[in-house]
């Protein structure tokens, strides 16, 4: 978690010509970066696995474990996008030296996920019966997303909760402590879907005994084994800030009151990253469940069989966008967006590599891949329709993945600069009207490409949106946008003229700049003044 990283001086920490080198420049964003894209692949791997325990009960389990958990995500998302700018008041603090001034948003994460626990997760679940009807699926289905979906929302607040601690980690220049929540969380939440899905029956067919006197809960096992891990992935970071050293540094055990001045600043910049969150999430549910469910349970199944693989190319592209959010925020708060490009620049290069050798792996292995999902129990003919609808969909989902690392890095990059409005109501025109309005035209109009037609329609989406996010982070409309108003950036002040990237490590970076806060005040926000942020 980098705690016994040592110190650097202030010597240290002046740029050299040197060092404004592409390498010096790889290596800010990759240790930015790996922790995070660790983070991200780590839940993608435990979804995986998951779904890989949940496929051994039977295609109607597999399809309502997708079903029930993207439903339940849906409000979700919503309260996601505005915490993700967290990462942003943070970061921008961060690179301006405020690092005094982070907690509160930490804080106002944290209360924003109880709120929202409250007044709308909670009234969702009520709604969930009614819309699982409306969506036409079979009666044993709904019963079993319905089950899936209640124990996820109930155990909601602590997902919420684990994601602001994130994006206050990922912002304060500390991704490892999150990489190792994530991974501790994500081994606890194998262990405890084991035993919960299959109980002392354990899980023959590999090997696998049970475990004496638990019964075996089936599908809300895997529920109840996800509510456990983002418990424990809430708890690490949240001790870590609580603990001694960031309470020194941050005022974290003082800062626990709500504070609307925060919460407002999150919900200010944060609410149009919930209209494209939560917009494209509602796209992406009537995509799933609705356009593709239309044509049958097999369809279903060789869709999420297709989605989880989406999820192990896309989720590391998240965590380069993540970390890029931050990098942004960081320079542009010390007044470079000249770096804050450079550093864009080499995370979309990593994110675009990964994504394009992730096509040639679903173009070439797509029947083996969509296989995997199968149980040998199934019955022949279903199995050999399943695999073949999954290698269709495998087809266009390799076509999109290079502009979708495109997409998601850029949005990234915007979002760490606090351009917010353009690109969430974009996203939510595009996904109504490509995703949604065009996959519908083509089941209703053209019923012959069967469940090929929406996906053809999502890979129309992923490329435009890639196109429009990548021409307006270019166009650099992002750089009069001032978060933090009209105070004196220290980091400003002292960095020079020609490119210069930070110091080698930039976590010790953060806690030289929140060492230099606590030895005394230097402006607003300084540790005596107990002013609030101007954010």
């Amino acid at each position: 978690m980098s705690e016994a990283d040592p110190p650097i001086t202030d010597r240290d920490s002046v740029p050299t010509f040197e060092e404004g080198r592409w390498s010096v420049g790889f290596g800010e964003v990759w240790r930015q970066a790996w922790p995070t894209v660790v983070s991200m692949t780590s839940y993608t791997v435990m979804g995986f696995i998951d779904a890989l325990m949940v496929a051994r009960l039977g295609p109607t389990e597999f399809a309502a474990q997708g079903n029930g958990g993207l439903w339940s995500f849906l409000p979700i998302s919503l309260i996601f996008g505005v915490l993700t700018v967290v990462n942003t008041f943070v970061s921008q603090n961060v690179g301006a030296g405020r690092g005094v001034q982070t907690a509160r948003y930490g804080w106002a994460g944290l209360w924003l996920g109880v709120f929202a626990w409250l007044f709308l997760l909670l009234p969702w679940a009520v709604l969930l019966p009614t819309l699982f009807r409306l969506a036409g699926h079979e009666p044993a289905l709904i019963d079993m997303e319905v089950e899936y979906a209640w124990i996820l929302l109930a155990g909601g607040v602590v997902l919420l909760g684990g994601k602001g601690m994130s994006h206050w980690f990922f912002g304060y220049q500390r991704p490892r402590v999150i990489t190792v929540a994530a991974l501790t969380a994500n081994v606890v939440n194998i262990v405890a879907n084991y035993i919960f899905i299959f109980g002392e029956e354990g899980l023959p067919a590999w090997g696998l005994p049970g475990v004496p006197g638990v019964p075996a809960m089936g599908l809300p096992g895997a529920a109840i084994g996800t509510v456990i891990g983002t418990t424990v992935e809430l708890l690490i970071p949240l001790a870590v800030f609580l603990g001694p050293r960031l309470a020194a540094e941050t005022g974290s055990r003082r800062a626990w009151k709500p504070d609307l001045d925060a919460i407002r600043d999150l919900l200010r910049i944060g609410w149009p990253a919930a209209v494209q969150f939560g917009n494209e999430m509602a796209c992406w549910t009537i995509f799933t469940t609705v356009l593709i469910g239309s044509f049958g349970t097999d369809h279903m199944s060789a869709g999420w069989a297709v989605v989880r693989y989406m999820h192990l190319s896309f989720m590391p592209a998240v965590g380069f966008s993540v970390a890029t959010t931050s990098l942004v925020g960081k320079w542009i708060g010390a007044g470079r967006p000249d770096i804050a490009v450079s550093r864009v620049r080499i995370a979309l290069t990593l994110a675009v590599g990964y994504m394009t050798v992730c096509a040639i792996v679903f173009l070439s292995a797509r029947s083996s891949l969509v296989s995997v999902f199968i149980d040998d129990t199934v019955d022949p003919r279903t199995a050999a329709n399943i695999i073949a609808i999954g290698s269709g969909m495998l087809v266009w989902a390799a076509l999109f993945q290079t502009m979708d690392a495109v997409g998601i890095v850029y949005t990234g990059a915007l979002r760490g600069a606090g351009d917010t409005v353009w690109p969430g109501i974009t996203t939510a025109v595009l996904s109504w009207t490509l995703l949604v309005g065009l996959g519908w035209f083509l089941v209703v109009r053209f019923p012959g490409l069967s469940s090929e037609g929406p996906w053809i329609a999502a890979t129309a989406y992923i490329v435009l949106f890639g196109v429009v996010m990548a021409v307006r982070f270019e166009r650099g409309g992002w750089r009069k946008i001032d978060l933090l108003g009209d105070i004196q950036h220290e980091a400003a002040r002292h960095a020079p003229l020609g490119p210069a990237p930070p110091a080698p490590d930039g976590s010790a970076v953060v806690r030289d700049m929140v060492e230099d806060q606590i030895q005394g005040p230097v402006g607003p926000g300084g540790p005596d003044s107990g002013g609030s942020s101007t954010a």
